[in-house]
């Protein structure tokens, strides 16, 4: 046992207050090396472990975005899955919760939505293959048009600059247009929300629009009559996963869904695997899709949001106006299914619009290859048309 120091008046004051500092100094000495002694985990792991508010967070999303799916699932709405937890968590996020899913959760979520894709592949969904370089081409020219038909309407009804109208009126690669709208200084903010409402408002109205028209169902049909066995589903997720990991390293665009879809679709046309995925599993990853579109509006403040409302919404009838006229020329000069050629048209992000094409039964081949084609071609253009009709970097540098 530690020897007790008794300090008693018999001490002159000057060698008890001596004393008194050094048996202070000693016991902390001793609580500085039991904090020492607790921290014995690296500091560079710490960030890596999540603390209680981000996995709260995490679960507040997950059983706000399930019960949005539910809701809409008993309703009997078309995509209720996906609109309905995508709908509940843009709702609490704007209401100020913060909405968020970590990476790995998310890279998750798209390899099953990958994996669920490729196994709708078969012989009768590639038989409109012949018709891809006529409608990509068709495509290629309603993107280009509806870019400048939503610039132009930013531009004089709301006077923005023609940088960032640009930037927010092209369709798709998100990341691409946000980090090119930094380089340019252009309004990041406001091109955030213009793309965001138009990726909201696509996946939840393109399921009404389709079931109101008779085109697709609001129920449809299961997707698979039986599930795979144990050992088709590891093939499954190794072969997808590995896929995915090489096209990431090759740095192809959305390399975890399009890896997992393409793994999948050759295991399946191949004949190596037979079945797919459970359907809890699948309705899993529509929630998670869902909830994972609805949490973008965490990133925006409310008066960013407010402020750009309107702008966003004019945008997307511009930008709807001009790919429904060539979706109407597409349907009465070829055999392609109304329902693909609106999904496939539809400038929206690519995991939406995948999505919406699994949970509505709708050839994910033919939806897949043309907003690729789009991402591509707009990744590859943007730059260039922001250079020679944007404003000079000279502007943005002053």
């Amino acid at each position: 046992m530690p020897r007790r120091v008794r300090v008693t008046s018999s001490y002159p004051p000057r060698k008890r207050s001596a004393l008194l500092h050094r048996i202070s100094a000693i016991v902390a000495g001793e609580l500085i090396c039991h904090k020492a002694a607790v921290s014995l985990i690296p500091a560079s792991m710490i960030p890596a472990l999540p603390g209680r508010a981000e996995t709260f967070r995490v679960l507040e999303t997950l059983v706000i975005g399930t019960a949005g799916g539910m809701l809409f699932l008993w309703a009997h709405l078309p995509g209720g899955l996906i609109s309905g937890a995508m709908i509940s968590v843009g709702i609490a996020a704007i209401a100020g919760r913060q909405m968020s899913l970590p990476p790995v959760m998310t890279q998750t979520v798209l390899v099953l939505l990958g994996i669920s894709l490729g196994s709708l592949v078969s012989r009768q969904l590639i038989q409109h293959v012949s018709a891809y370089p006529l409608t990509i081409g068709l495509l290629a020219l309603a993107t280009f048009f509806s870019t400048f038909g939503s610039s132009f309407y930013l531009q004089r009804m709301h006077g923005w600059d023609p940088t960032s109208a640009l930037l927010a009126g092209s369709p798709g690669a998100l990341s691409q247009i946000t980090m090119l709208a930094a380089e340019k200084g252009a309004d990041v903010a406001g091109i955030a929300v213009v793309q965001t409402i138009r990726v909201i408002i696509l996946t939840a109205a393109l399921p009404l629009l389709l079931a109101v028209t008779g085109v697709a169902s609001a129920s449809p049909p299961a997707l698979f009559t039986e599930v795979a066995s144990p050992t088709g589903l590891a093939a499954l997720i190794a072969g997808s996963i590995a896929v995915a990991l090489a096209l990431r390293l090759a740095s192809f665009p959305a390399s975890w869904m399009f890896g997992a879809m393409l793994a999948s679709a050759v295991l399946h046309g191949a004949g190596l695997v037979e079945g797919g995925l459970p359907n809890w599993l699948r309705n899993i990853a529509l929630v998670g899709i869902g909830a994972l579109i609805g949490s973008r509006f965490a990133r925006i403040r409310l008066s960013t949001l407010r402020s750009h409302v309107v702008a966003g919404l004019g945008s997307f009838a511009i930008a709807i106006l001009i790919s429904a006229i060539f979706v109407a020329v597409i349907v009465l000069t070829t055999n392609v299914h109304f329902s693909d050629i609106v999904v496939a048209f539809a400038p929206g992000a690519m995991d939406a619009m995948l999505a919406l094409a699994l949970t509505l039964h709708i050839d994910p081949i033919f939806v897949g290859a043309h907003h690729l084609a789009r991402f591509v071609f707009v990744s590859v253009t943007t730059p260039g048309i922001v250079h020679l009709f944007g404003r000079p970097q000279i502007d943005v540098d002053d």
